[in-house]
């Protein structure tokens, strides 16, 4: 199995996806016959359930063969965010603020940005992610009054659901 993943980057998908079938075929009669049938079965399972997407990075242009460079991405933003923060976790406005940073941090190393390229396009879309931002907040904040003293918030919240029942 692991000289039919390491092969020529060249070598077209169909046929690659042949010879896994042969090999899997293979493996799969070697299980009923063998003391290890129980793990090659096994692995004959969880391998068909990735077969689909197995080699898509043979089709995909510019997609990485493993994840390595995307855990290198995620590790080294998170080394810098808390040599900056000097936390040990994660800053809570990772959570809330992660969809963008993330994906700023990853293009501004990729290439730095000059003035113009920063110009906002989507006025649209900006405002929706604004927006979306904001609600993330409010929903962290009221979490945090919530923690801080339950009573109190509950009976606000019951406040406001009673005045909304009145007749007006």
């Amino acid at each position: 199995m692991a000289h039919l993943l390491e092969n020529d980057p060249r070598t077209p998908v169909p046929l690659l996806r042949r010879r896994l079938a042969a090999l899997m075929s293979r493996m799969d009669r070697a299980a009923r016959r063998s003391r290890i049938g129980p793990a090659l079965r096994h692995f004959l399972k969880v391998t068909q359930s990735y077969q689909s997407n197995l080699f898509a990075c043979y089709e995909v242009p510019d997609l990485p063969r493993t994840n390595n460079d995307l855990e290198h991405l995620f590790g080294s933003h998170r080394y810098h965010e808390r040599r900056a923060t000097g936390r040990k976790a994660a800053s809570p406005s990772l959570v809330l603020r992660g969809s963008v940073r993330l994906i700023a941090a990853a293009t501004t190393r990729l290439r730095p940005r000059e003035g113009p390229e920063l110009r906002l396009r989507q006025l649209g879309r900006w405002r929706e992610l604004r927006s979306s931002l904001a609600a993330r907040r409010q929903t962290r904040v009221l979490r945090f009054r919530f923690r801080k003293d339950p009573r109190s918030y509950l009976a606000a919240i019951e406040k406001q659901l009673l005045q909304r029942g009145l007749p007006a």
